[in-house]
């Protein structure tokens, strides 16, 4: 499988890379089946981190009714593990994008992952409703490995083609979610098909996620590459990469009303998605008396759909933004986001089986894809601030689904049904401010680009006169031309100067 990032005219890549790269050595077209270093290899070891921090923070899930019974779990004390364990991220993706910007994502993805493992551990010893909201909440911190992976292939690939492979790589990763469902189950029966008692089966479960995170975490450390040209600290420290103050970055993240926006946007599609994968199996076990299997069975359908429908947003984006820009991006997110808020109030509504899961599948597809929208757009609110933006976002994800897990999931004030119609008014709402994002070069949802703006401008205003005067913004600059695509076909065909006679068009 190969996608090409369509380009006026072809250039020959260097012959140490196997993809075709751009002038900041960034892979324009990709390749699934190669694990060629370094494009490829980041994009793989990226998402197969991500899914195993997936797998073990939701591992819970399928066995609750086990746990549950085993621990004295009232429906509180199962609400507030499921916020804890989705809560436990929100600092760790801010860290993150910090690491990432100042140390790169190779190191904070192998650390967190290997640093998370003892967590997973201790869920064997555990002994009372707060032992385990603790651990969950422990082990969700793992989560934040989503930022350093989408981090890692912003770096990586060509802007036309970073909403498909960003897709990709956080798709798969999610498919954890929808694994963890079937894995945890079948771990469960065969542990217990060596003669072990249900309370001590669900405990021994436990080391197949933790002894995953000791073997990515190492394969990460070792196999890993930050950036096309080499690691981050041996390029600052030959001097072919200037190291950025985090004050300068962290400005640059906090002051762009963009971010905030994208915060609360993402709160409201992966945010809601976390918070699903808590709720759905037990949904299915109490709702419709499926035996844990079957219940198991159908909740994995909403994780695994992942595996086509986030990279189906990202490349829904790249599509839209091939023919008419930033603005197909943004109208892409709107569209997926508010369909998948209708179909989960249609998922609390249904009565019977075959329609809730027609209604799930919808759902899932519609809310998964549109968070492979969101990071379709994300890399072009900053380059210099990328990282810390991309953790910001992630971590309103796991505010989104926390907030969410505790207005309608904790109480038994509502049914898990209702708490899912609410759930999706509310997606449906916070879906409305992406109306609000314009970028100057290239527009909004309902505004044209502002009259003489340029890429060069929005990226080089990033940055001092000082700054400048150093050369620090030649990274910035080198976006800005390879980002020109985001005007869109027709937009970029009016951008062209007249043409001399005797010449050929520039677009042709």
């Amino acid at each position: 499988m190969e996608m090409e990032a369509s380009t006026a005219s072809a250039t020959a890549a260097p012959p140490r890379f196997s993809l075709p790269v751009d002038s900041e050595h960034k892979a324009k077209s990709i390749k699934i089946l190669s694990f060629g270093n370094p494009h490829m290899r980041a994009f793989h070891l990226g998402w197969m981190s991500f899914f195993t921090c997936v797998v073990s923070t939701f591992a819970a899930a399928p066995l609750i009714p086990i746990i549950r019974d085993n621990l004295n779990l009232t429906k509180a004390d199962i609400g507030n593990a499921g916020v804890a364990s989705v809560s436990g991220a929100i600092f760790s993706r801010l860290a993150m994008g910090a690491i990432c910007d100042l140390l790169g994502p190779r190191y904070g993805c192998a650390f967190l992952v290997m640093l998370s493992a003892p967590a997973v551990f201790c869920m064997s010893v555990i002994d009372g409703p707060g032992g385990y909201i603790t651990i969950r909440f422990l082990i969700g911190v793992s989560l934040a490995t989503f930022v350093s992976c989408q981090y890692w292939v912003s770096t990586m690939f060509n802007s036309k083609i970073i909403g498909t492979v960003g897709g990709l790589t956080a798709g798969w990763g999610d498919m954890g979610g929808g694994a963890t469902q079937l894995i945890m189950p079948l771990v469960f029966d065969a542990i217990l098909a060596c003669g072990a008692t249900e309370f001590t089966a669900w405990r021994l479960a436990y080391f197949v996620p933790g002894m995953m995170l000791v073997v990515m975490g190492l394969l990460v450390l070792t196999m890993g590459q930050d950036l096309p040209d080499g690691n981050l600290g041996s390029l600052q420290k030959n001097g072919d990469m200037n190291k950025d103050k985090f004050s300068d970055v962290l400005r640059g993240a906090v002051t762009n009303y963009r971010t905030w926006i994208f915060v609360f946007i993402y709160g409201y599609c992966m945010g809601v998605e976390l918070t699903t994968n808590n709720v759905i199996a037990e949904y299915y076990y109490d709702s419709f008396h499926l035996d844990l299997r079957a219940a198991g069975t159908i909740a994995a359908a909403f994780g695994l759909a992942n595996i086509f429908a986030r990279p189906m947003g990202g490349y829904l984006s790249d599509l839209g933004a091939r023919y008419f820009g930033m603005r197909a991006r943004l109208w892409n997110i709107w569209i997926l986001q508010t369909a998948g808020g209708a179909f989960c109030i249609c998922l609390g509504r249904a009565s019977t089986l075959p329609t809730s899961v027609t209604c799930m599948v919808l759902y899932s597809i519609c809310v998964e894809a549109a968070c492979g929208a969101v990071y379709g757009v994300i890399p072009f609110v900053s380059r210099r601030s990328l990282g810390l933006i991309s953790g910001m976002s992630g971590a309103g994800g796991n505010v989104g689904g926390g907030l969410t897990q505790f207005l309608f999931f904790t109480s038994s004030q509502y049914s898990t049904g209702k708490g899912l119609q609410y759930m999706g008014i509310m997606i449906m709402v916070c879906t409305l401010p992406v109306a609000l994002v314009h970028f100057p070069q290239w527009g909004s949802m309902l505004l044209p680009p502002s009259v003489g703006a340029t890429e060069e401008d929005y990226y080089g205003a990033e940055w001092t006169d000082e700054d400048k005067n150093k050369g620090l913004h030649g990274a910035s600059l080198k976006f800005a031309e390879n980002s020109t695509s985001e005007r869109g076909r027709r937009n970029a065909i009016l951008a062209v100067p007249a043409t001399p006679p005797n010449t050929t068009p520039q677009h042709v």
